[in-house]
């Protein structure tokens, strides 16, 4: 009958924890009115208690600290930290201890330690320890692999491994929208939601962009000259609170007046959110780049650069469009004809030549016109001939402007 030997036991053991702040400890406030018939005893109780708070014992909250009583919930941005010790339970000299520490993703395996150096001998009783840390940049499960080599006295290589698994989790859930203004502006609204059980403090969330823009924050408004965050002095999120931040962004000059630079997909830029919780802990994020689609504006691109806000009745007022010729190949030869419509009356020449218009360049045009009725009036009517192609673009809908009556009236 074969007999298998019996398992070696190693002389080294491997203990690993995870490094995280403590927490205030919180007690449940037990008391009473005083004609009760406990009396004053569950008062003295509380203030007796060494964990509540001098003048304050009905509070929740107390003075002590209490440390981590299991493995806790790491999320995203983050830091990771560890303690790893080996010791020599053994009454022996150990040599050439290799301690190495892996980190396991699903896309890659990280070496944390901090030296791959091997150690000389180990004593009894003795202990080598090493602090590891990592920014957890990847959601989902981790595997910390600690493995341990030495040789005994006798000479024999000795290895074990142990594993740790843990998972990563989403402490935000970040949604954004893109809005496009008439001109070449871009609105972002980002929706950021805490998606953890506790608070947070939110330290920063900026928006860094692309070389093609300039981003204006729209999160502060101005008090007796300063500039105070819409969301007051505290800015805490709550667990499951939604904040919503809103970004402009403006096209750089030098990509403004190239008209078929910022056309399809466009790079924005990123978010850049960091955030503490608990005593302190900080956590940061970066989203991706944000793309959004470009709106498309054909051969031909008329805009507003200039337009009151309100004109009088049956007065002439003006504004200026700006055309540009999108098209990076074409010269277009241009024509302008103005239509009237039932409420706005157009001042000039119609079908008057604008002159031939290079690729990627805009002309800038001065233009009357009147409205003979009253309220919010839409300026429609504008249409442009493309002589080569024998093409017409029709702008209607460009503008709403309010039309008021220059004199009142009173009844008698």
């Amino acid at each position: 009958m074969e007999v298998n030997p019996p398992k070696q036991e190693h002389l080294l053991a491997l203990k690993v924890m995870r490094l995280t702040k403590p927490t205030l400890f919180t007690n449940i406030p037990v008391t009473c009115e005083d004609r009760d018939l406990p009396g004053d005893l569950f008062n003295q109780l509380m203030k007796d208690d060494p964990s509540t708070v001098n003048g304050a014992e009905t509070l929740m909250l107390g003075e002590m600290l209490t440390l981590p009583q299991n493995f806790g919930n790491i999320f995203l941005g983050e830091t990771f930290s560890s303690y790893i010790s080996v010791h020599n339970d053994s009454n022996q000299i150990v040599k050439d201890i290799l301690v190495k520490a892996d980190l396991q993703t699903s896309s890659q395996r990280l070496n944390l330690s901090a030296s791959n150096a091997t150690v000389a001998e180990l004593k009894s009783d003795c202990c080598i320890d090493d602090v590891i840390h990592h920014e957890v940049k990847e959601i989902g499960t981790h595997i910390l692999v600690c493995a341990v080599s030495y040789t005994t006295q006798s000479g024999e290589k000795m290895y074990f491994r142990k594993f740790f698994k843990f998972q990563v989790l989403k402490p935000l859930d970040v949604k954004t929208k893109f809005y496009n203004a008439e001109t070449d502006e871009v609105f972002l609204e980002a929706q950021i939601q805490n998606i953890t059980t506790s608070p947070m403090f939110m330290e920063k969330v900026s928006l860094e962009p692309s070389m093609m823009y300039n981003v204006v924050e729209l999160n502060t408004v101005k008090q007796a000259g300063e500039g105070m965050s819409t969301f007051g002095s505290r800015t805490y999120l709550q667990p499951m609170d939604t904040r919503q931040y809103l970004y402009c962004l403006k096209p750089k000059q030098e990509f403004a007046e190239k008209a078929g630079i910022i056309k399809g997909v466009t790079v924005i830029g990123k978010l850049d959110i960091v955030w503490k919780t608990n005593l302190g802990e900080r956590g940061r994020l970066q989203t991706s780049q944000l793309q959004r689609m470009a709106p498309g504006y054909g051969d031909v691109r008329l805009s507003l650069e200039a337009i009151p806000d309100t004109v009088n009745l049956e007065e002439p007022f003006h504004i200026t469009c700006k055309i540009t010729n999108c098209s990076s190949e074409r010269t277009m030869d241009l024509v302008l004809e103005m239509c009237n419509t039932n409420s706005i009356h157009w001042c000039g020449v119609s079908g008057r030549q604008l002159g031939k218009l290079n690729p990627s360049s805009s002309l800038y045009l001065a233009l009357t016109l009147l409205s003979s009725v009253q309220g919010l009036q839409s300026v429609s009517g504008l249409r442009l001939t493309d002589t080569f192609l024998k093409r017409t673009y029709e702008y209607d809908d460009i503008a709403q402007v309010c039309v008021v009556s220059s004199t009142i009236q009173v009844e008698s």
